[in-house]
């Protein structure tokens, strides 16, 4: 009877405690951040680091740069290539010079003066072929070198209308298309420039370097971590009978190990399929089991929280009965 007497209130508290429905909506879990990893574009050696481990960056700040001197001598020599494209459409929009007419016009009438001497030649062979005072070969010469005059002749004349008639068309997009290309080969050579420096994606913590100054990491090789955000977020795992009472949006208070006053948070976000699942077909003690990850951001402004500490989270619910 004693004995009875004595468990009856031991019993009696041990079921007020379980009835109390605030502790059910404690979850615990710790601190994290999301883990960016920089990694290398190119296998050339790293110059230099500019943020020290642990350094608070934002998105955009150079950290680190590898030797560009490949990339610079690449990039100029496509920069040498498009003032040459450019230069040659202003060539052709400007068109001939003056002094290229006036040569062409003194050439045109170079090749008439030639050919009417061929003409008197031809003329003079064929009198003397008449009177037999000259052999048909002679004839002949004349005659072949009267036609090569009257190609000559043309052939000034054709260039002389040509510079006159100034650019076509079809020569002005030909240049521009050229002009175009060299273009793009140097913007694609200024891009290979860039990727030898690496910045941050995000704003966040600057955690740690995985080469040293002067390495040579391989292209696709990660080189540094980053934590990402201004605060790390909570990691926590739900449990099955909380799930239904827990979305995004969701108040919370994260009890932090070190800090007395709890920290203001927000639910970001919970898994749609639980943790650690058993079976597909769960039995009701094991659906107790269940537990579904999610992330509890923290709303206060305040200076970092280191990553990896233990939290307690309370999760604002209701008790369910809606």
């Amino acid at each position: 009877m004693k004995i009875q007497a004595l468990l009856l209130p031991a019993t009696a508290l041990l079921i007020a405690a379980c009835s109390d429905t605030s502790n059910e909506n404690f979850v615990v879990g710790e601190l994290a951040s999301d883990r960016l990893e920089l990694i290398a574009e190119v296998n050339e050696p790293i110059l230099e680091f500019l943020v020290a481990e642990g350094e608070n960056v934002t998105a955009g700040q150079l950290i680190l740069r590898q030797d560009d001197s490949r990339a610079l001598a690449r990039l100029s020599e496509a920069d040498a290539a498009v003032q040459q494209a450019q230069a040659r459409l202003d060539e052709l929009v400007r068109g001939p010079r003056q002094e290229q007419i006036s040569q062409a016009r003194a050439n045109l009438d170079g090749a008439t003066r030639d050919a009417t001497f061929r003409q008197t030649e031809l003329q003079r062979a064929r009198d003397l072929l008449a009177k037999e005072l000259a052999s048909p070969e002679f004839h002949d010469r004349a005659k072949a070198n009267l036609d090569t005059a009257n190609a000559n002749l043309d052939l000034r004349r054709a260039q002389l209308q040509e510079l006159l008639a100034g650019t076509t068309v079809e020569e002005l997009a030909q240049a521009e298309h050229s002009l175009e290309q060299a273009e793009a080969r140097r913007d694609s050579a200024q891009i290979d420039v860039d990727r030898h420096s690496l910045r941050a994606p995000a704003d966040g913590l600057f955690d740690s370097r995985l080469f040293e100054p002067g390495e040579r990491p391989s292209a696709g090789q990660p080189v540094a971590v980053m934590l990402g955000g201004e605060q790390p977020f909570a990691r926590i795992y739900v449990p099955e009978r909380l799930r239904v009472r827990v979305s995004p949006g969701i108040a919370a208070e994260i009890r932090v190990d070190g800090l007395d006053v709890p920290v203001p948070g927000r639910v970001r976000w919970v898994a749609s399929e639980a943790a650690f699942t058993p079976y597909f077909a769960l039995t009701e003690h094991d659906r107790g089991r269940l537990t579904f990850l999610a992330k509890v951001d923290i709303t206060e402004d305040r200076d970092r929280l280191p990553d990896g500490v233990p939290v307690e989270v309370e999760l604002k619910v209701g008790d369910g009965t809606r």
